[in-house]
């Protein structure tokens, strides 16, 4: 890969950690603006709770994809950016722009998610 590619990806990584730390920033302040007592019913009640239980799953998706950023970048500086981890060949620019903290070519993780899913049913 060339090095305006990493330099074009670090940017994108980095563009897009900001905007999850954003994301998980507004999240926990909707969290702890949620104020229990101004439910005047079950309803009310139940549409708070919910809306919070969907917040926190959204809050560990978005620490999720910080982590992968994050681990994407760290990539970038030990110079292993853009390699497959299984087969350790090279990841397309094209799945990089779309996933750009992907760890996976397009194979290896059609093959990742198949045994993922054996595991699951067992």
């Amino acid at each position: 890969m060339k090095q305006s590619d990493i330099e074009f990806f670090k940017n994108l990584l980095l563009e897009r950690k900001e905007q999850v730390l954003r994301n998980i920033d507004g999240a926990t302040k909707e969290i702890e603006g949620l104020d229990i007592s101004d439910a005047r019913d079950e309803v009310d009640f139940a549409t708070l709770n919910a809306n919070n239980l969907i917040d926190q799953v959204l809050n560990i998706q978005q620490s999720q994809e910080l982590f992968e950023i994050d681990y994407a970048l760290s990539k970038i500086e030990k110079g292993t950016y853009g390699i497959c981890e299984m087969c350790e060949e090279a990841i397309s620019i094209q799945r990089l722009k779309i996933k750009p903290h992907a760890k996976y070519c397009i194979i290896c993780r059609e093959i990742s998610e198949k045994e993922k899913n054996k595991k699951r049913s067992f």
